[in-house]
């Protein structure tokens, strides 16, 4: 996957917004207030950053070199992915499905 190719998923989900919050370099995709991941526009190869569950997030980091914490991010729920090639767009898109899930779960009501 290119970078078009990550940004046309990102928006094809429900009520997402892109921007540029941090720098002209990093583009940043929210839904409901809440970023799911941030591509790096400017790293060779190209990086994102998805959330992830911490049990999955290890296991994955263990699994594919691509794979690292988080960048600037709570190396606990965040991953950092290389897009270099070694892990094919259904896994990527896998990941990004994953880290949207987490962001645009409704939140739980508490019972009275």
């Amino acid at each position: 996957m290119d970078i078009e190719a990550i940004r046309t998923y990102c928006l094809g989900k429900e009520a997402v917004e892109e921007g540029f919050p941090f720098g002209e370099t990093t583009l940043v995709f929210k839904t409901g207030g809440k970023i799911f991941l941030l591509l790096s526009l400017d790293a060779a190869p190209h990086t994102f950053n998805v959330k992830c569950d911490p049990d999955h997030a290890i296991e994955l980091r263990e699994q594919y070199p691509c794979i690292l914490p988080g960048y600037h991010m709570n190396k606990k729920h965040w991953n950092t992915v290389v897009v270099d090639g070694s892990l094919p767009a259904r896994e990527l898109k896998a990941l990004i499905d994953e880290s949207y899930g987490l962001v645009a779960k409704p939140a739980k009501k508490k019972s009275k």
